[in-house]
């Protein structure tokens, strides 16, 4: 072969292998350009889960005690005492729990009702409740009786040998009183002397109806204004009856043990009552017996206010109906008994010898006196 023939063959080769290069992967057209993907929000966020709150437990079980409520009208530690015969009472009956206390004032003990409107029941005074009612719906279930009186009173009291001897001789004297929350203590006369023009001087609040007692017994102010019960006779009644009142039978010297019998009175052998010849003092002065067994000797009744819507027995504006069924059995079944005596019922408790079902409306003449004299929950005090 000649140089120029193998050249040409060479040629042809090696082309050819360039050739085969070239198209031995075929090449592969490049990826149009795609749009980018729309950028997406990120996402939120998710609130965590409210975390439920345990459901408390029901009401009157050891966990959640129905709270017994005592306005401090008389000795804190007398009422815890008799509270607890109660409340064991009751637990016996129902089954439920009971746990009693004693606020420190009566504008304390309606902010307990309205702030535990599930679980509360209290024993307040006519006013207390009046004012409870409007705020936040407290609901009365039953009244105090007292010897068959479904109505009791404010008295007026002054040193026995004071000169005092009319209402309007208490204008400008010192006055003394337990609570601007109370009805009978404060209230009441309150309302009496605007009526009657009268303004006493200095005001000395003493904390309850025995240490107001205690103050006049001891000089410490000009009079003093009080609860009043009517007296027991030789007999065991009541000096006078509540249709007696009603019809206009009672005279001033009824309210008053017997004059002949003041220079006898002392507590009896058991130091339980206070005693005069046989009859029976049951006003706020018998309270102070113990300390003061002279006090009916040192202290007179000056007057008596008009009667007042006695005092109740009320549950919180959304305690449990079938609940407060069951209390409301028990309470009147244990009104009937004799451990009654040493609870409510002890006349140095509250007195009250038993309770009859109430209503709301007979507090009206209460929300009117309220009115009159712009009476707020601040103007209770703590």
């Amino acid at each position: 072969m000649s140089k120029r023939s193998l050249f040409i063959v060479l040629a042809v080769i090696l082309v050819g292998s360039l050739l085969l290069t070239a198209c031995g992967t075929p090449a592969t057209q490049a990826p149009a350009a795609t749009e980018a993907p729309a950028a997406t929000e990120a996402p939120q966020p998710t609130e965590a889960p409210t975390a439920t709150e345990a459901p408390l437990p029901a009401v009157g079980t050891p966990d959640h005690p129905i709270k017994v409520l005592f306005v401090p009208s008389v000795d804190a530690n007398v009422i815890t005492t008799g509270g607890k015969v109660m409340a064991d009472a009751l637990n016996q009956a129902t089954g439920l729990t009971f746990e009693v206390s004693v606020p420190t004032s009566y504008a304390a003990t309606i902010e307990e009702m309205c702030a535990s409107p599930t679980d509360t029941m209290a024993f307040i005074p006519g006013l207390g409740y009046a004012l409870a009612s409007q705020l936040c719906g407290v609901d009365v279930a039953f009244k105090a009786v007292r010897y068959d009186f479904p109505v009791y009173w404010a008295e007026f009291i002054v040193p026995r040998d004071s000169d005092i001897k009319t209402l309007d001789d208490l204008n400008g004297k010192k006055w003394g009183y337990g609570d601007v929350g109370s009805t009978s203590g404060y209230m009441v006369p309150l309302v009496m002397f605007k009526d009657k023009g009268i303004t006493p001087g200095e005001e000395v609040q003493t904390g309850g109806h025995n240490q107001t007692v205690t103050a006049v017994y001891n000089g410490e102010v000009d009079f003093g204004t009080v609860f009043y019960s009517v007296p027991l006779n030789p007999d065991g009644k009541v000096a006078f009856t509540y249709q007696d009142y009603v019809d206009g039978k009672v005279t001033d010297a009824m309210y008053e043990v017997p004059a002949e019998t003041i220079p006898n009175c002392a507590p009896d052998a058991e130091g339980k009552k206070l005693m005069c010849d046989g009859w029976r003092v049951l006003d706020a002065r018998a309270n102070i017996r113990a300390e003061a067994p002279d006090v009916v000797q040192k202290v007179r009744i000056l007057a008596i206010s008009p009667a007042i819507p006695n005092d109740t027995m009320a549950f919180g504006p959304e305690f449990p109906a079938d609940v407060r069924a069951k209390i409301e059995t028990a309470l009147l079944d244990f009104s009937k008994t004799e451990a009654w005596s040493t609870s409510i019922g002890s006349s140095d408790f509250y007195g009250w010898t038993g309770i009859e079902t109430a209503t709301d409306a007979e507090y009206d003449f209460v929300r009117q006196m309220v009115e009159a004299t712009g009476l707020t929950l601040e103007g209770l005090g703590e």
